[in-house]
């Protein structure tokens, strides 16, 4: 069973407890890390959202059921206060639980069903390369996502766009998509940027990180650019764990270089993993 698999099913025989992200990793025989960044890739919600919209999920079956006293499911389902719970509630419904236990009615709700995953990933990855990656310096524009939001990542790039060639220091004609400071709630930030050679001519408004020398594993993503999730899921849920390779929490990217065409959106597209020494 692969570590998403092993993740859903101990959410699911568990998420009525106090779970935690360190006991799910530990059940899916992975680091916190790795679970964060391979469940996020595989579902597109972080793990312990997951597990909040389950619990939700569950009590608001409870409250449409007529539950005569919400603190109580509150608290069976892991809220210390009915302030809370409420808060919880209404972010993910849009309702109280006063309100829908009044209504008693779940078809306006989205309710969270527990994940079906694939037997396997659908990508069949070539074998790929391992080498130490020099360090470097990467300039461009920025911001944080979560993995429900990374439809906006194709907007760094076309911001990219017109600077590229011209970026002040700019090294050779090769852009890099930067992910680091990744959380254990799925948030991180992405950096669509080029090499320079420093910073201090870039304008104000230029995001910019410093990447230093890693061992890395090199991955090759082949066709659209719009199927590279497919190829991140075969990397995380499937390649590293059984390879047993453990990665770093260091800065991770995707290379496109001469071998990538950025009108059409397709070619080959490296995909740098840095491991733990």
């Amino acid at each position: 069973m692969d570590p998403i698999s092993k993740a859903v099913w101990c959410v699911e025989s568990r998420f009525a407890s106090g779970i935690s992200l360190d006991e799910i990793a530990s059940v899916s025989g992975v680091s916190r890390f790795h679970l964060c960044r391979a469940f996020g890739n595989a579902t597109g919600r972080s793990v312990m959202r997951y597990v909040r919209e389950r619990r939700l999920t569950e009590a608001a079956r409870r409250l449409a059921n007529g539950a005569p006293d919400i603190l109580s499911v509150a608290l069976d389902w892991g809220y210390g206060s009915h302030e809370a719970f409420t808060r919880a509630f209404r972010e993910q419904f849009g309702l109280t639980p006063e309100e829908l236990r009044e209504r008693r009615d779940l078809s306006a709700l989205k309710l969270v069903e527990p994940i079906v995953m694939d037997a396997s990933p659908t990508v069949i990855l070539e074998e790929p390369r391992s080498l130490t990656g020099k360090s470097m310096l990467v300039a461009g524009f920025g911001s944080r996502y979560t993995y429900e939001t990374t439809a906006g990542i194709p907007s760094l790039w076309q911001k990219l766009t017109p600077h590229f060639g011209h970026v002040p220091g700019q090294i050779g004609g090769i852009g890099y998509g930067v992910c680091y400071n990744a959380d254990d709630e799925g948030s991180f930030d992405y950096l669509a940027g080029v090499e320079v050679k420093s910073f201090s001519d870039l304008p104000p408004e230029f995001d910019r990180i410093r990447i230093p020398e890693q061992n890395y594993v090199v991955f090759l993503h082949h066709g659209h650019i719009s199927g590279i999730k497919g190829t991140f899921d075969a990397i995380w849920r499937d390649w590293l764990p059984k390879k047993g390779w453990k990665a770093s929490e260091g800065p991770s990217f995707e290379r496109y270089d001469e071998r990538f065409d950025p009108q059409s959106g397709t070619g080959t597209v490296e995909i740098w993993v840095p491991l733990k020494a």
